[in-house]
């Protein structure tokens, strides 16, 4: 018997290599190569004789009504409406987030047939989380299998609207001599299932495992061959899930959608700000609330600071759901423009609820939380500030202006501190005092109440 030649390839780039690398060449990132066999089949010799098949755009009948539905409001916005037909979409989360439970439960809610093809449970173990889930839809079916080729004529045999994948790794093609979960078999199971896709109009939900670094395992051209990569986030200890598109072709990449998970299943979160902001104490120092973007969604969250003195030589700064570069540039300005000594302090930020936020509408709020935890002044609790700050001190107008005020206005708050450039053209609610700051020291001032 013939001995099996290998090589390696980088599950990032796709490098391929005669022997083991530590350091890929290509991309530079270590402890990237797998091994895999090298298909010794000979390729059919491609004909070009087909028929020509072009068709005119303007013939071409498509528009928004063709999505398919999951009746899930979080789902279907993040999507960008909806399932295209056609389209193969990628659900990426850490394990126990819930990935095959809001793959579940969506599937379940579709109008249309539904073809449930699991590679890591047996049939009684969906029927058992079915049941907890209160799934009961007589055209969701199931199949338990993991060659792909029989996965298709399953397909074929049922045509149904939607296929969910659960998982990519567990899933194989007989003619491949690699195993499940190697690079070579996650690439060509992908690549045939869009191929299908596309020439039977359905849609497919893969649900992709990740790796210990977040990212999601296999190939980094899995991600280049779907047309929509979805993350699921959250820690799996919080009831709190957060859905963020990282690619859509049909739609916006900036929306996301909130999930609380209960023992039946996750729920949506009509009113992400209200949830976000329902354990917020009284009269704190270092916490205040600021207005977020997110897609076409204005929520309200809370910015918690901490500032506390340094024993050692070096002082921390630890940041949660913000970026850490963004907070030393805005450390560096308060010290500079506000008087603020923070060289010798560690700063501690936390935007509540595990948000992650990328916003630049947001430092004004970040700036306020660490000037109320230095100073030990309590911030307005009825106060939201929204603003981008700049090197020179200076609050920089942002967009949307009016969505945020009228979400912070629909939760009660009576005040809110906007860019001063903000203030023209807006139509100011009678129910909210509206003031404009144009400085960082300005803003404080009018946030900060009397110790």
């Amino acid at each position: 018997m013939a001995k099996q030649k290998t090589k390696y390839i980088c599950s990032n780039c796709n490098f391929e290599s005669p022997k083991w690398l530590g350091k890929c060449p290509e991309c530079d990132l270590w402890n990237t190569f797998t091994e895999e066999i090298v298909e010794t089949s000979q390729r059919r010799q491609q004909s070009f004789d087909h028929p020509f098949k072009a068709v005119k755009l303007s013939d071409i009948t498509a528009d928004e009504e063709d999505r398919i539905k999951t009746e899930i409001d979080e789902f279907d916005r993040v999507l960008g409406g909806g399932l295209m037909p056609g389209s193969v979409v990628l659900l990426g989360g850490d394990p126990g987030i819930g990935k095959s439970t809001l793959a579940m439960q969506s599937a379940s809610r579709i109008k249309e047939t539904v073809l449930y093809v699991t590679g890591e449970e047996s049939l009684k173990q969906i029927k058992l989380r079915a049941s907890r889930l209160n799934i009961n839809s007589e055209n969701f079916h199931v199949m338990a299998e993991t060659e792909l080729g029989t996965i298709i004529s399953g397909v074929h045999s049922l045509s149904p609207a939607v296929v969910v994948i659960d998982s990519i790794q567990t899933m194989y093609r007989s003619e491949l001599d690699n195993s499940p979960g190697t690079v070579t078999q996650i690439r060509e199971c992908t690549a045939l299932l869009m191929e299908e896709a596309k020439k039977n109009h359905f849609s497919v939900i893969i649900v992709g495992h990740v790796t210990k670094e977040g990212i999601i395992a296999g190939p980094k051209i899995l991600e280049h061959i779907v047309d929509t990569v979805i993350q699921f986030e959250g820690e799996s200890k919080h009831s709190f899930r957060i859905l963020r598109a990282q690619k859509n072709r049909f739609g916006s990449t900036n929306e996301i959608g909130v999930f609380e998970m209960h023992e039946d299943g996750l729920t949506e979160v009509k009113n992400p700000s209200e949830l976000f902001l329902s354990e917020r104490g009284s009269q704190l120092t270092g916490s205040v609330v600021t207005a977020s973007m997110e897609g076409t969604r204005p929520i309200l969250l809370e910015v918690q600071a901490l500032v506390t003195p340094s024993n050692f030589g070096n002082p921390q700064r630890v940041t949660t759901g913000f970026d850490y570069r963004r907070l030393s540039i805005l450390l560096a300005v308060l010290e500079k423009r506000a008087n603020a000594r923070l060289s010798a302090a560690n700063v501690f930020l936390n935007m509540a609820g595990g948000v992650k936020i990328d916003e630049p509408a947001v430092d004004l709020a970040v700036c306020s939380a660490i000037a109320s935890s230095l100073f030990d002044k309590p911030a307005d609790k009825n106060c939201v500030i929204i603003g981008e700050v700049g090197l020179g001190g200076e609050v920089r107008s942002v967009g949307h202006i009016e969505k945020r005020i009228q979400e912070a206005e629909k939760l009660g708050f009576t005040k809110i501190i906007i860019p001063s450039n903000n203030l023209k053209g807006i139509k100011i609610s009678s129910g909210i005092e509206v003031r404009g700051a144009s400085l960082v020291t300005e803003a404080m001032r009018l946030i900060l109440t009397p110790s």
